[in-house]
């Protein structure tokens, strides 16, 4: 099972709604709902404790509407937190109440992009995987920022190029599961990048582009619990057959902004030399 992925931060939905389209999910015609916006939140919390996870909450800015997918904050790591440098203006004030959380509770902010300078960098496209850091590049993330995570954590980073418009981040089309399964769309990737990363997996749970836009990959796990937004039947079937335990939460309202689970969640226990090993920066594409 993964090491990580019991200690969680959420955003508090005080200010949750959709007030500009950066993806192909938001619709200023659908606004979500105050009032399942919060049970869904609630329900999320819920499910992450029942697992035997914790749990804090961050409040959300009144000016920044998209600030309830935490995931996007920054990449948490045993002592840092390498903050999201976000490719939309929109979203860029976020990281003026994140970034003090941050040092308060003992990660250490760190800048890899600011306006004009370095690259822009969006968390949603990293994970901890197998040693090594698994990040996307493309609609969010630039290139020149893989070379900054690796040399500011001293790691290996394997890069994947995201084309699909719909799986703008990589936790739209990648979930590692433990140390030897993932769920993986292909159709996410350009194919160099598809081949490659399958390569890396020993055991795939390969997803078809229409099972991946159930948003199922943008799931979170607890030890051997999976907690999903959805999940497709030939998808429930495999991962039942591997032992884990499907928890639903459903999440229509933030859906509507364009993110599910993972999304909307940011783990905090990431570990230098357990999770990801230093000392072996390069970044291989």
């Amino acid at each position: 099972m993964l090491s990580w992925g019991r200690r969680y931060l959420l955003v508090s939905p005080d200010h949750f709604r959709v007030e500009y389209a950066i993806n192909p999910f938001m619709d200023l015609a659908a606004q979500p709902d105050p009032a399942r916006t919060r049970a869904q939140f609630e329900a999320i919390v819920a499910a992450i404790e029942a697992a035997g996870g914790s749990v804090e909450v961050l409040e959300q800015r009144a000016d920044s509407p998209d600030m309830v997918y935490a995931m996007n904050l920054g990449f948490v790591v045993e002592g840092r937190a390498v903050l999201s440098h976000m490719r939309y203006p929109e979203r860029r004030a976020e990281v003026l109440t994140s970034e003090p959380w941050f040092a308060e509770h003992g990660f250490a902010p760190v800048a890899i992009g600011r306006d004009g300078v370095g690259a822009h960098f969006e968390a949603g496209d990293a994970f901890a995987w197998r040693g090594d850091l698994v990040v996307g590049y493309g609609p969010r993330t630039e290139k020149l920022a893989l070379k900054h995570l690796a040399d500011e954590l001293d790691v290996r980073v394997h890069g994947v190029e995201i084309t699909h418009p719909g799986m703008y981040h990589l936790d739209l089309s990648f979930c590692p599961l433990d140390d030897e399964r993932a769920m993986v769309c292909p159709a996410g990737m350009s194919p160099e990048s598809a081949q490659r990363l399958l390569d890396l997996v020993p055991e795939p749970l390969v997803l078809t582009e229409d099972e991946a836009m159930t948003f199922c990959a943008n799931s979170i796990v607890i030890g051997t619990t999976v907690v999903m937004p959805a999940c497709p039947d030939r998808v429930r079937a495999q991962l039942e057959a591997w032992g884990f335990e499907i928890v639903i939460v459903e999440v229509d309202e933030y859906l509507k902004g364009g993110g599910a689970i993972r999304c909307l969640t940011n783990p905090l226990d990431v570990r230098l030399g357990r999770d990801l090993v230093q000392g072996r920066a390069e970044v291989r594409l």
